[in-house]
């Protein structure tokens, strides 16, 4: 039977994982902070306890290898398959990840991007990634996550943030905020009949932007990152570190998403500001940045 959707597999999934006890969707409440230039950013609160995995203490077996059979969507070719969250926000949030076993820190390959483009060809929505620790990754095992969104609604909350570094194709630091210093983003054509090679472009134009090095310089990037990836962007940001005043901030955060837990400094946030949170966690020591090439 040929797929129509894998968020609607994913969901079907989710219903089945449930009734089996292999799904623990978050408890969270939602508010929301305001932002110059963006859609408000989404804060969830964590009202359970917060799941392993996210535990910083403590050693932790690889739910990757093997995977739960009882979360498994299907199949991606011979090297990927997909799964769901275990311990989901959002129902059908799914994660991409290698069959064998593969590092999150190291590079990102031809059969990774492939493996995205074979379902991003049927499920729209924000695919992120982060690459180790300090990019707020909480698994070793490479996984690469994907959050299903409507054609009627945006990707996220700072979309429009992306799109503007697209447009702006300036370098100018002195109009730059440390976010953007940090910061890479360029054009993807959903049109492209090869979209595997095409996202590899990207990825590995960002990455000399942002001096990570390449696949032939460097056997793992110079400095922690993050991607976010849509049909029409893509953006890879340069890290420092994971937590700043009690936030564990992923690639999500630089989406719009931010989770709170109980050693979040929630009063610190509302007077500083979600932007200047993200401003914490950056690497923007960065001095020679390539000129921006919005064509891609």
């Amino acid at each position: 039977m040929a797929i129509e959707s894998y968020e609607q597999l994913a969901l079907d999934r989710s219903q089945t994982a449930l009734e089996q006890g292999a799904l623990h969707p978050l408890k969270t409440t939602v508010s929301y902070l305001p932002s110059v230039g963006t859609e408000p950013f989404e804060l969830r609160e964590l009202n359970s306890e917060l799941p392993r995995h996210l535990r910083k203490q403590g050693p932790k077996p690889n739910p990757f290898l093997p995977w739960d059979p009882r979360l498994e969507v299907c199949p991606i070719g011979q090297s990927h398959a997909l799964i769901l969250n275990k311990y989901p926000v959002q129902l059908g949030h799914m994660l991409l990840i290698s069959k064998g076993w593969a590092a999150q820190s190291d590079w990102l390959g031809i059969n990774d991007w492939n493996a995205v483009g074979v379902v991003d060809e049927l499920t729209t929505g924000l695919w992120f990634f982060n690459s180790g620790p300090n990019a707020g990754a909480s698994q070793p095992h490479r996984h690469i996550q994907l959050l299903p969104r409507s054609d009627k609604e945006s990707r996220c909350p700072r979309e429009g943030w992306f799109v503007n570094m697209i447009n702006q194709n300036t370098t100018d630091s002195t109009e730059r905020s440390p976010v953007k210093l940090a910061t890479a983003v360029r054009r993807r054509d959903p049109n492209r009949s090869n979209q595997g090679e095409h996202i590899t472009t990207l990825y590995l134009d960002m990455a000399n932007e942002l001096s990570l090095g390449t696949p032939a310089s460097r056997q793992i990037p110079a400095a922690p990152y993050n991607i976010l990836l849509t049909s029409h962007w893509m953006a890879m940001v340069r890290r420092h570190c994971d937590v700043s005043h009690g936030f564990s901030i992923n690639a999500l955060g630089f989406a719009g998403y931010l989770l709170a837990t109980s050693e979040a400094e929630r009063s610190w946030l509302e007077e500083h500001g979600p932007e200047q949170l993200l401003a914490e966690v950056v690497d923007h020591s960065v001095v020679s940045r390539l000129p921006r090439q919005s064509n891609l």
